[in-house]
C-alpha cells in the first residue's frame, strides 16, 4: 500500500508555470507506475500523465501534451508534474495515483491539490 501526498497547487495566471509534487511512502517507489489525474467541477475525471515504474516510458493526455512533463526523483520518493503555459482550462483538482501493476484507477490515490488558472 502506497500513501501519497500532493502539493504545489495554487492560483496562477494564464501563461504561468507550476510544479506539483507527490510525495510517497510505503512500498518501493521504483516498483510503482505513477500518474496524475485531474477533475474540474462538472466534468469527468481526466487522465493527465503517467510514468512507468522505471521511468523509461511516459504517457500524456492530449490536452497537456507539449506543456506538461511528469518525472520521478528516486532519491526523494517523489513524482512531479511540471506544468507550463497554463491556461484556464487546466483549472482542476489534481490527484496523484500509484499502482505496482500500472492500474492507476485501482491503485492508491492522494487527496488532491487545487490548481486555479485565471485569465
Amino acid at each position: 500500500q502506497v500513501q501519497l501526498v500532493e502539493s504545489g497547487g495554487g492560483l496562477v495566471q494564464a501563461g504561468d508555470s507550476l510544479r506539483l509534487s507527490c510525495a510517497t511512502s510505503g512500498p518501493t517507489f521504483s516498483s510503482n507506475t505513477m500518474g496524475w489525474f485531474r477533475q474540474a467541477p462538472g466534468k469527468e475525471r481526466e487522465f493527465v500523465a503517467a510514468i512507468s515504474r522505471r521511468g523509461n516510458v511516459t504517457w500524456y493526455g492530449d490536452s497537456v501534451k507539449g506543456r506538461f512533463t511528469i518525472s520521478k526523483d528516486y532519491n526523494k520518493n517523489t513524482v512531479y508534474l511540471q506544468m507550463n503555459s497554463l491556461v484556464p482550462e487546466d483549472t482542476a483538482v489534481y490527484y496523484c495515483a500509484a499502482d505496482p501493476n500500472g492500474n492507476l484507477l485501482q491503485g492508491s490515490w492522494g487527496q488532491g491539490t487545487q490548481v486555479t488558472v485565471s485569465s
